[in-house]
């Protein structure tokens, strides 16, 4: 995702670098020819994909809701703090067919959150930057008393649930997202942008803000996070999880939500998207988790080969398709260039047309399933096929003694 007062550097969450299409390169195209590639295509056919995240809204409304209008795929849009949540209900009220709304509060900004009632905005920041049990050090005193202007007030944890939970509300179809943790976000010496953050990221010269030496605690990232999980859970809404350098903490968040909330964590589902974990813990952790899914997106996973060892990895109804873009002009080529990247890898084929009766599922076929298995939850835990031949032999045995 690219909103301003974000990382400007770092592993997959370079606003600066998020500004404008990946430059091409010998394996990606640019965004002109992926955007040929995507002419090509019948809209018979688009019409069964989805852009299971991007962030639409952090560009100007009037191009945004003009493309949206005519786009020939769906998306998902994101929110990420207090002052786009009702712009993504904008756009979903204006097109609902075309639009999932989905609401939360995004990692980059968990320290605007308070968790309690602190006495003073210097106090809340001081407890998370320059905690007393750490050693004090001169140049991080001097690097705080430097920051702490360009802070906002603290948001109580509580305001921020109450905003979730009432536009989740007020959209029966809407996910909780973009929520998540993220050890690699450093806090820029910037004021809070106003919408659109896409023209908010960029400076006068062009170059990348600068960034203070603080990042969020992962304890309090956490704390946040699970508070609006449990809305999640509560409303059964299903989630987009943000996770940047956090596999262990990931995995344990996971096992900790499933221990805590029960079946009840199972009747949703969590996206773990532009999914960054290497193919071996990914395994790992889809067998614990079945209501666990992961999608890819060609502004992210694509700078790296490994995304393709990942796809090979994925069980083939576990994944899904994104642009992670802000420019909804974007949204449709690359989603589209990640599904036949996803095809290429699973040797799957791609529809041409678009046949309600044909055998053989296609690439767009078997994701559109996926993502209706994603919108349907209610997973269950997958038992092993020896567990389930012991447990019909004791049965078998049981009812022979009883015979």
């Amino acid at each position: 995702m690219c909103p301003p007062n974000g990382p400007s550097e770092g592993d997959n969450a370079s606003a600066a670098s998020q500004r404008t299409p990946p430059r091409a390169s010998a394996s990606l195209p640019s965004a002109e020819e992926l955007q040929r590639e995507l002419d090509k295509v019948p809209r018979a056919v688009l019409a069964h994909v989805v852009d299971v995240h991007c962030h639409p809204t952090d560009s100007k409304a009037e191009m945004t809701h003009r493309v949206v209008e005519d786009l020939p795929i769906r998306i998902c849009a994101m929110a990420t703090r207090r002052s786009d949540q009702e712009l993504v209900a904008d756009l979903a009220r204006a097109h609902p067919d075309k639009v999932v709304p989905c609401f939360g509060y995004h990692p980059w900004f968990y320290h605007w959150i308070s968790l309690a009632t602190a006495a003073s905005k210097e106090a809340h920041y001081r407890a998370l930057f320059l905690p007393s049990s750490a050693p004090s050090k001169p140049e991080l005193d001097a690097a705080f008393e430097r920051l702490l202007p360009y802070l906002p007030d603290p948001t109580p944890l509580s305001d921020v649930l109450e905003d979730v939970r009432s536009h989740l509300i007020a959209f029966p179809n809407a996910m909780l997202g973009e929520v998540g943790i993220d050890r690699v976000c450093r806090i820029p010496y910037t004021r809070p942008a106003d919408p659109p953050y896409a023209e908010a990221a960029d400076t006068d010269d062009g170059s990348s803000r600068e960034l203070s030496p603080f990042t969020i605690p992962l304890e309090h990232q956490l704390a946040v996070l699970e508070a609006q999980l449990a809305l999640a859970v509560e409303l059964k809404r299903n989630v987009s999880l943000h996770s940047v350098k956090c596999q262990q903490a990931t995995g344990e968040l996971l096992d900790r939500m499933k221990a805590k909330h029960g079946s009840q964590w199972l009747k949703i589902s969590v996206d773990l998207h532009s999914c960054g974990l290497s193919a071996q813990t990914w395994e790992q952790l889809s067998k614990r988790h079945p209501n666990v899914f992961l999608s890819l997106s060609t502004a992210i996973n694509a700078r790296s080969p490994a995304h393709r060892t990942l796809i090979a990895a994925c069980a083939p109804d576990r994944i899904l398709v994104e642009s992670d873009f802000h420019d909804v002009r974007l949204s449709a080529p690359y989603t589209w260039h990640m599904l036949r990247t996803v095809a290429e890898v699973k040797g799957w084929h791609v529809e041409e047309e678009w046949d309600e009766n044909v055998e053989e599922w296609g690439a767009v076929r078997r994701l559109e399933e996926n993502w209706r298995m994603f919108v349907r939850g209610e997973h269950r835990e997958r038992t092993r096929r020896k567990e389930r031949r012991d447990r019909a032999i004791e049965e078998w045995e049981a009812n022979a003694e009883g015979d």
